[in-house]
């Protein structure tokens, strides 16, 4: 069943971001029906979070979607080379998002493993932003599309992970956002061999 318009409406983005974790991302491109179980993910708390795009109230071309009501997709270009997928969340005018960080590949694997250029077997094929936005697909062309629509949307099957199951870690790669880069905002499954590294939790 499709996520509810409802489920992306909701204001707490760090909860909705663990939420998110057993959610399946499906992309259609061109009839190809590939989709996977989303393991990693980080929260980004708009204006307010020093790692957010969105900091500060930034309004740009690029941040522009981040703005739209909850549940339309967000995707931008990393180091000119690597597109990233975010899921836009809250009421409009709170530029809320979650990045999807890693997906266990689950449908359309011989497409999967096409345009990764690797067996499903290795972990790179969907570990990372980068690595699990190609891995479905998605380029800068998915950018503000419905999460409800037929090329882009999620779906809960009832996947369930317990706290005890679920990493709260800094997020990564983000050490501009000084005392916010230490927030336990990213969130993954444990000894998934899906979700990037760092992936070890000190217990």
């Amino acid at each position: 069943m499709k996520l509810s318009a409802e489920y992306y409406l909701n204001e707490d983005v760090i909860s909705l971001a663990k939420d998110l974790l057993g959610k399946i991302l499906y992309t259609n491109i061109d009839g190809e029906v590939t989709a996977g179980i989303i393991v990693e993910t980080e929260a980004y708390f708009g204006i307010k979070d020093k790692a957010s795009h969105a900091y500060g109230g930034r309004r740009t071309n690029r941040t522009e979607t981040m703005y739209s009501k909850g549940g339309v997709s967000y995707v931008y270009l990393c180091y000119g080379m690597h597109h990233l997928f975010n899921v836009v969340t809250s009421v409009r005018d709170d530029p809320h998002a979650v990045l999807i960080r890693g997906i266990e590949p689950l449908i359309g694997i011989d497409v999967i493993e096409a345009r990764r250029n690797m067996s499903v077997a290795k972990a790179a094929i969907s570990s990372g932003p980068g690595s699990a936005a190609k891995a479905l697909g998605i380029d800068r062309s998915f950018n503000a599309k419905d999460l409800r629509g037929d090329e882009i949307w999620l779906e809960d099957q009832g996947i369930r992970y317990h706290d005890h199951e679920i990493a709260a870690t800094p997020r990564v790669g983000i050490a501009y956002a000084q005392e916010h880069a230490i927030l336990p905002w990213r969130f993954f499954v444990k000894g998934n061999k899906y979700v990037s590294k760092p992936n070890k939790v000190t217990e």
